[in-house]
């Protein structure tokens, strides 16, 4: 009973919103949150820039930074406009759990928090490796990783160690490309530098059963399809083995065609791929 009255003294005493303002915004390769692994791979290769505001004192403020490798980014899920009790993990089976939880973005104040590489600093620009954060992310605050005081590798990692446990086997399933989708898939790396083969076999070869989160859905009886950020792959299963039948445009064409969605990810490779499969898409 103590505690709830202080929390609502304490409630009181704050208005009923808070004010945070970016201190800057982050430049990545990644347009749509399909590209954004929920834990990046420091083994591949990646750079990002964290752009500073022209504020006064900000630049000031990195003094004595670039003695750290690694840095706390605080951040805003910016393209998310709700939240949920109960989250779907996209790792795992299907079940739902306490957001608070999860790392799920889909949070009463949508904060994300990050431990990245820092590669270098170049005036009010932060140099970055490999993160989680999609292109134009408006940043908090940065902190300096302290090993010392960061890092517990002996924490208990509650659900979420079954689930790790499970991922750490073989595959459950082989992925394979038809003929068709082979070559979408070869003509929009060699055209467009467009390939999102990595991520969906990784995602295809742990589960291909319809997930909300993992944007997997049926279509028809025997069809499946994955949303693969702007792009789709239509899919069939049979026994432990997947067949990624063909690649589709993620949008239709009255939104690829219309003047007031020009932002839209990969949009003019979409309507190249439109142009191409014709009789596909209809």
């Amino acid at each position: 009973m103590r505690a709830a009255v202080c929390s609502r003294t304490h409630a009181q005493h704050l208005q009923s919103s808070l004010t945070l303002r970016p201190i800057g915004f982050i430049s990545t390769h990644k347009q749509v949150k399909f590209q954004a692994l929920h834990q990046p791979a420091e083994d591949e290769p990646e750079r990002n820039v964290l752009e500073l505001l022209p504020e006064p004192g900000y630049q000031q403020a990195l003094k004595d930074l670039a003695g750290f490798s690694r840095v706390w980014l605080l951040w805003w899920f910016h393209r998310n406009a709700s939240w949920r009790p109960l989250v779907l993990p996209p790792r795992g089976p299907a079940q739902r759990r306490g957001v608070f939880a999860t790392r799920s973005p889909h949070r009463p104040n949508p904060l994300g928090l990050t431990p990245v590489q820092l590669l270098g600093i170049e005036g009010r620009r932060l140099l970055l490796g490999p993160c989680d954060l999609v292109d134009g992310t408006p940043v908090f605050d940065i902190k300096p990783y302290i090993p010392a005081f960061d890092a517990f590798p002996d924490a208990g990692g509650g659900w979420t160690e079954e689930v790790e446990a499970a991922l750490a086997g073989p595959p459950q399933f082989a992925v394979k490309f038809a003929p068709l989708a082979q070559s979408q898939a070869e003509w929009l790396l060699a055209t467009w530098e467009v390939d999102f083969r990595p991520r969906l076999i990784e995602l295809l070869a742990i589960d291909p059963t319809p997930h909300r989160t993992r944007r997997i859905r049926r279509r028809g009886d025997v069809l499946f399809t994955i949303g693969c950020g702007a792009w789709k792959a239509v899919f069939s299963v049979a026994g432990k083995v997947v067949t990624v039948l063909a690649l589709e445009p993620g949008y239709p064409l009255r939104f690829l065609n219309n003047p007031d969605y020009e932002e839209l990810p990969d949009r003019e490779a979409q309507l190249a791929c439109w142009a191409r499969w014709p009789e596909q898409f209809r």
